[in-house]
């Protein structure tokens, strides 16, 4: 059953219309509703068109978070062969909302890091959100260390909220697994591309994105704190996320015009969730892009192009 969010309701009664005509065509085969069905599956497509050519930052926040919206998992499946997650950091213990491990990306090796929200109440919990715990970064640490010695390239799925705030994260270590996560990241010496496919949240996505390429799905946002958070800092009031949204700049198209990522990949008519193959097929087609770049290129290369690239935000 397709879920529609708050802004979809015009969409979401045309396609309950359609829905009542099908029915009652499959019951009557005398009854004849095809060109009724076509003209109003064309008004919807268009409705919908329309609503996402011009969605605000909240609405793509809103999109970002869609219960429906593809996770890491389904990247992982559609695009790793012979995926084999590692777990544990060596130190604590196993976090399973950062997977990591190694498989091939159109018949090439490379370090696979990501993060999993989860899909029911069950997944939810045992991937605690997709919020990472310091065991998390830590098992991200080990890995990327493993690619670099080995000349793999590290491909990030980023989806997170933030990192876990909670008490334990915090005795464990939880600032400097990922200061030491972003440090890893970004001294890498193989290629490395982050791809934002649905929330990028803090310094729980900067951990494992500060990467040579970062992409972002067109609806996906990227963000130092949620706008729930920033709207109850900036203002003391978390009911004005919507204003929070707008004035931080979030979304893929202000961060690429202010060169914080470096490309935008292309979504279905609807967001991902529409279409979550050919928004994967599409991500796919970007992050090999992205990759070939740097092909041949020897690591201190790599590692001077990435200090580059960061070094240069905020100043043209």
């Amino acid at each position: 059953m397709r879920s529609y969010l708050d802004f979809e309701k015009p969409v979401a009664e045309i396609e309950a219309k359609i829905d009542e005509l099908r029915l009652v065509a499959e019951g009557d085969v005398n009854v004849a509703l095809d060109e009724e069905i076509s003209r109003l599956q064309a008004r919807a497509n268009k409705t919908l068109s329309d609503l996402y050519a011009a969605l605000t930052p909240w609405q793509k926040t809103m999109v970002a978070r869609h219960p429906n919206r593809p996770h890491f998992r389904d990247y992982c499946d559609a695009l790793i062969t012979d995926m084999t997650p590692l777990a544990g950091d060596r130190a604590f213990g196993e976090d399973e909302a950062l997977i990591a491990g190694f498989g091939r990306f159109r018949g090439e090796p490379v370090c696979v890091l990501g993060q999993e929200k989860g899909w029911n109440t069950e997944t939810r919990l045992r991937h605690n959100f997709g919020m990472a715990r310091p065991e998390g970064y830590r098992k991200a640490v080990r890995l990327m260390e493993m690619a670099d010695r080995f000349g793999l390239p590290v491909l990030s799925f980023v989806d997170t909220a933030g990192a876990y705030p909670g008490i334990g994260a915090e005795e464990r270590g939880q600032a400097e697994a990922i200061a030491r996560s972003t440090e890893e990241t970004l001294g890498l010496g193989v290629a490395n591309v982050a791809l934002v496919v649905g929330e990028g949240g803090s310094g729980g996505a900067v951990a494992i994105a500060a990467a040579n390429r970062v992409l972002m799905m067109e609806h996906a946002i990227y963000t130092v704190a949620s706008p729930e958070a920033s709207a109850s800092i900036l203002w003391r009031n978390a009911a004005r996320a919507q204003d929070a949204a707008t004035n931080m700049k979030i979304t893929a198209q202000d961060l690429l015009k202010f060169g914080i990522i470096d490309s935008i990949v292309p979504e279905p008519v609807g967001g991902a969730h529409r279409d979550p193959a050919a928004a994967i097929r599409s991500a796919g087609n970007a992050v090999a892009a992205a990759l070939q770049e740097f092909a041949g290129m020897a690591p201190e290369a790599i590692r001077k192009a990435r200090e580059d690239k960061f070094l240069a935000i905020g100043r043209k």
